[in-house]
């Protein structure tokens, strides 16, 4: 057991930066951690991440890259440059791609002086079900055993941290300890729906289980009150120990 506290990742999912930045400041004190990922990013490009960073914030950059290693090294290079705290990249990427991008993230970070965001590979979506993987794939291979076996390829390639469903959190904690940290997308509170996840939890459950952050876009950004929303999802795990 940890007795580390999990904390609340807000997605910006918007398209528009003016949106995005009114939420962060609606928010306040409450949140310290957003995540950036691919719609905003397109949208706005850096500019949403410097922004971000202004107000105080640390910024999840989930662009999951997934090229040849030294492609994903430039984009990492970029992160360090802009300030990114995490960064998402895929774990299918292999070993290579992943230690390349550990290796730049740090060496940079070095020569500029400032602390290194550290490598986050995603394992399996959770818009992925069984059922999805073995007509998608062909891999009748229940998603926990492959979720497992990508975790040893990035905790074999320094990688600092996976992004998987909260149903892969026991295991994970089992089998690879507390040292890794674990991302959560794929959870709602129960008053939320699900939405497009299939693989999903509660917060608290979640934070039970180990999850060091969970990620919380629509059940906050699309409430009628998120500073309501976000409040009830702090009380909901903050009384929790987590496993």
């Amino acid at each position: 057991m940890s007795d580390k506290k999990t904390e609340i990742i807000v997605a910006l999912d918007h398209k528009k930066l003016d949106d995005a930045l009114a939420l962060v400041d609606q928010l306040g004190g409450l949140i310290d951690w957003y995540k950036i990922g691919s719609v905003l990013f397109t949208q706005e490009g850096p500019d949403a991440v410097r922004k971000v960073k202004e107000r105080g914030k640390k910024i999840f950059l989930d662009l999951k890259f997934h090229d040849i290693p030294n492609t994903v090294a430039g984009a990492v290079e970029q992160c360090v440059s802009l300030g990114v705290d995490m960064f998402t990249l895929h774990s299918s990427g292999g070993s290579k791609m992943i230690s390349g991008a550990v290796e730049t993230a740090e060496r940079i970070a070095k020569q500029k002086g400032v602390t290194a965001p550290k490598a986050i590979a995603v394992t399996v979506l959770t818009s992925f079900s069984q059922a999805d993987i073995e007509t998608d794939f062909g891999i009748s291979a229940h998603p926990e055993e492959i979720v497992k076996k990508l975790v040893g390829v990035v905790t074999a390639s320094n990688g600092k941290g996976v992004v998987a469903s909260p149903h892969e959190l026991a295991m994970i904690r089992k089998e690879f300890g507390h040292d890794l940290i674990v991302i959560t997308p794929g959870v709602r509170p129960a008053w939320s729906g699900s939405g497009d996840q299939q693989r999903i939890m509660t917060p608290a459950q979640a934070s039970q289980l180990g999850a060091d952050f969970i990620v919380i876009g629509r059940p906050i950004i699309a409430a009628d009150d998120p500073v309501i929303a976000t409040q009830k999802i702090l009380d909901e795990i903050s009384e929790v120990i987590h496993g």
